[in-house]
């Protein structure tokens, strides 16, 4: 029988159980109205208790592992999360024009590794379906081992994707996935314009941790020291880390960004050309050193020049 449950909980673990119950009361007795907690706040203080008792052991007693206790944490807290915090944003879309030819949509697919594409019309803003490998495999090999031509119209293999608002749960976003069995979402903004999408591993992973497969890249480093007075770093760069790693003044901002690239947009009102040099309170200096008219990708931090303390 499992520990704590009933009478056999107590003659297994004695006195320990006992004085554990006692300051379980004694906290419930201090806590007075705030005791009548949700289930969610019950789970989440009882894991950690867990992890405070279980003093750093690696669960080899029987106990939840750490990457256990993780994800039930994370399962308690997913509901928070709505479609915009867990969608892909929009300048990372890889996505086909409608008016693509078929060698160039199995391109596509060949360069990038995905096994769905959203499909466009006009613009990014028009999105009218998408794409799964496994509807263009039959054709491929049909060209390769019998050298049937390519289709001049394949617009009747787009499948319908899931239209989301930013604002939607991420729960029900899986909901909505399972019931419609779609596992690509497209993520609208309140201008009906396309924000981000969503996959079904996007959602999985808010829970279990990512998920790497064989078309992943190899994880780039975000930042990287040049010289004692120089770094370079990706704009999708957390701020937290950058604080940590970095100087934890350039965290410190009012504005809601998380990225280092957002705190360069906040900066400069804008997002910046490349090679615009913008200063921080810090005295610290971010030069733009990659990106286009809509996003960044690369910044370069110049570290704040130390006043001379040289005596004449």
């Amino acid at each position: 029988m499992p520990e704590g449950n009933g009478s056999g909980g107590e003659s297994r673990s004695g006195e320990g159980d006992s004085s554990g119950a006692l300051w379980r009361a004694l906290k419930g007795f201090f806590r007075g109205s705030d005791h009548d907690q949700s289930l969610r706040a019950q789970i989440e203080e009882a894991i950690e208790e867990h992890e405070c008792d279980a003093g750093g052991s690696n669960g080899a007693d029987g106990d939840l592992l750490p990457l256990e206790r993780q994800m039930l944490k994370n399962l308690l807290h997913f509901s928070e999360n709505d479609a915009d915090d867990v969608a892909i944003p929009r300048g990372e879309i890889i996505a086909i024009p409608s008016s693509a030819t078929f060698e160039e949509v199995v391109d596509a697919f060949a360069e990038h590794g995905h096994s769905r594409l959203p499909v466009y019309g006009d613009s990014l803003d028009e999105v009218v379906g998408m794409l799964h490998v496994k509807d263009l495999f039959p054709i491929v090999a049909g060209m390769a081992l019998s050298g049937k031509p390519a289709p001049k119209d394949w617009t009747g293999l787009m499948r319908q994707p899931l239209f989301v608002p930013q604002a939607r749960g991420a729960l029900d976003v899986l909901a909505d996935m399972r019931s419609s069995r779609t596992h690509l979402a497209i993520v609208i903004d309140e201008y009906s314009g396309t924000d981000g999408i969503i996959t079904i591993e996007d959602l999985v992973e808010e829970i279990v941790g990512e998920i790497e497969d064989e078309h992943d890249d190899a994880p780039q480093e975000l930042m990287r020291q040049i010289d004692e007075l120089t770094w370079e770093a990706d704009a999708r760069a957390e701020l937290d880390d950058v604080g940590e790693r970095i100087d934890p003044r350039l965290a410190l901002v009012d504005e809601d960004v998380d990225t280092l690239g957002g705190l360069a947009v906040v900066l400069a009102g804008e997002v910046p050309p490349v090679g615009r040099v913008l200063e921080h309170d810090s005295g610290w200096r971010i030069e733009v050193t990659a990106g286009d008219e809509r996003r960044l990708t690369r910044l370069r931090l110049h570290a704040p020049v130390p006043e001379s303390t040289e005596e004449d």
